[in-house]
């Protein structure tokens, strides 16, 4: 499958927010992808023009040492498994290390084998564990990555 990455426009928020409400069980509102439309780290992927997922991320500055957060990313059941996430993460990460992120991190459910996965295979590693993080009560754990030694490899 040929992905193609690209930022995420306004005529695509229709179907990012379809595959919202498909993978997740508690989906961010319409009107909170519409506030990141200007943000770089907006980003879908694209199979044969079709969005398949999308991945959300900025960068917050911190006394020189800015910390890359990527706050929401999907991949639709039907394109998962073909590398789509991979894509979308590398693509992420490299955004924001070009705009000078000395770290990123991002939270996960605990229990969502895949997600971590991907994001350990990624340089990510475990800092902490947040209880009852999401509404149903689950954990999340907060995973960070060094983006000078991501950069590296």
């Amino acid at each position: 499958m040929d992905v193609s990455i690209r930022r995420a426009e306004r005529a695509d928020l229709l179907a990012i927010h379809r595959i919202e409400k498909t993978v997740f069980e508690q989906p961010w509102p319409y009107s909170a992808f519409e506030r990141f439309l200007d943000e770089k780290g907006f980003l879908v992927a694209t199979i044969n023009g079709a969005v398949v997922g999308y991945v959300v991320s900025d960068l917050m500055a911190n006394y020189g040492r800015d910390i890359g957060h990527i706050k929401d990313i999907a991949v639709h059941p039907d394109a998962q498994g073909f590398g789509v996430g991979r894509k979308l993460v590398r693509r992420s990460l490299l955004s924001l290390f070009v705009d000078g992120a000395a770290v990123t991190k991002l939270e996960v459910r605990e229990g969502n084998e895949k997600a971590k996965a991907l994001y350990y295979s990624e340089g990510f590693s475990r800092i902490r564990r947040i209880p009852r993080y999401y509404d149903d009560g689950e954990a999340a754990l907060v995973l960070t990555v060094d983006m000078n030694r991501w950069g590296r490899h």
